[in-house]
């Protein structure tokens, strides 16, 4: 009898507890973030004009999509890396992506950016550094036939200072620049 009473209350207590923080909580977070966050809240997604008058989304600006050919700007490695930087794989992997970075783009004598040759944590950084950027522009802007110039000015339309001034690096958006370098996106235009 004792332990009918204490399941019975475990069991309210239970089906209390989750539609407290199941139901109620999570709502309430929720409609908050919709109110007050819109866009934060439903994925930041860049869309842009297309010809014809429609809006198409391409991406969320904080989750990176993987380019590989030589008219784009390229991010970094899409790997989740948690390795030492001291340890020998992950020696191996940076070796590895400078070689491809050599191959890939055998003009480019200048030193390969480290943001280029090792993965972020979470696999899916949508930022490169300016200088990762600066690397790139000879090979965009022949690739497009455009003057290094041009280049260099989209990317800095999507190059982000650092918060408040003093936190943080800046950061280059290369979903953003890409968009922009095919014309689908306009300094204006970014949501």
């Amino acid at each position: 009898m004792k332990a009918m009473k204490s399941f019975r209350a475990a069991a309210i207590c239970f089906g209390i507890m989750t539609i407290l923080c199941g139901i109620v909580y999570t709502a309430a977070v929720t409609g908050a973030a919709q109110l007050l966050f819109p866009d934060q809240a439903n994925g930041t997604i860049i869309t842009a004009a297309q010809r014809d008058g429609t809006q198409k989304e391409y991406g969320s600006q904080w989750i990176a999509q993987e380019f590989t050919k030589p008219q784009y700007l390229i991010g970094r490695p899409f790997k989740v890396s948690n390795l030492s930087p001291a340890g020998k794989e992950q020696q191996i992997l940076v070796s590895e992506r400078v070689n491809w970075w050599h191959s890939f783009d055998p003009d480019n004598k200048a030193d390969i950016p480290m943001d280029l040759v090792t993965a972020s944590g979470s696999g899916v950084d949508p930022h490169i550094s300016p200088e990762a950027a600066e690397y790139q522009v000879a090979r965009i802007a022949a690739a497009r036939n455009m003057t290094e110039d041009q280049v260099r000015s989209i990317i800095r339309s999507y190059t982000r200072d650092r918060f408040l001034g003093f936190i943080g690096q800046p950061a280059v958006n290369v979903l953003e620049v890409n968009l922009a370098l095919d014309g689908l996106l306009q300094p204006e235009n970014v949501v």
